[in-house]
């Protein structure tokens, strides 16, 4: 649920999930038939981990960071894994590049420009859940494009502060 005044966005266990399956419905309509999904760690590992149940595609996983200060609230400079983690073989032929959201942009078309300078790849897609209204990359596939620019508070925003000592006052469930 946006705010009134279009600074919050508050997002529940169950619309993630149902996002996540829109941007899959997304894909799939569009007809495009990709070989492998590149997810970008640390927001783009669960929609891309869904999205590679869906399709039954082989799931790869690149590092990004440019989020850390304040409880990861503040944007600092971009790092970049040099690796790409996958199970076997390279990332190559079509490959769908999934994240949660386009933010500034800056993260996504800096993947994009590396991505697209590897020969193995021979078409590259992008797919998120939001594309804010600053974004300076607007991705392939998005489920919601927000007019503001909108702190989202995804449902695993609570272990972002959680420690293990803390987790003996939790209740199992």
């Amino acid at each position: 649920m946006l705010t009134d005044d279009g600074k919050h966005l508050y997002v529940s266990w169950d619309d993630y999930h149902q996002m996540i399956e829109r941007l899959a419905r997304q894909v799939h309509e569009s007809g495009w038939a990709f070989d492998q999904i590149l997810c970008l760690a640390r927001g783009g590992l669960r929609p891309g981990d869904v999205i590679s149940r869906i399709f039954d595609k082989p799931l790869a996983i690149m590092a990004t960071s440019s989020y850390r200060a304040e409880a990861g609230t503040i944007q600092g400079r971009l790092d970049m894994a040099t690796y790409i983690t996958m199970p076997k073989g390279e990332l190559a032929g079509r490959v769908l590049l999934v994240d949660d959201l386009a933010d500034s942009g800056v993260t996504l078309q800096a993947v994009v420009d590396r991505l697209r300078s590897m020969p193995a790849i021979q078409e590259l897609r992008s797919a998120v859940l939001w594309v804010k209204g600053i974004s300076t990359y607007e991705p392939d596939y998005f489920v919601e494009k927000l007019p503001t620019n909108p702190w989202i508070h995804q449902p695993f925003e609570d272990y972002d502060r959680l420690r293990p000592a803390d987790l003996a006052d939790r209740r199992s469930v």
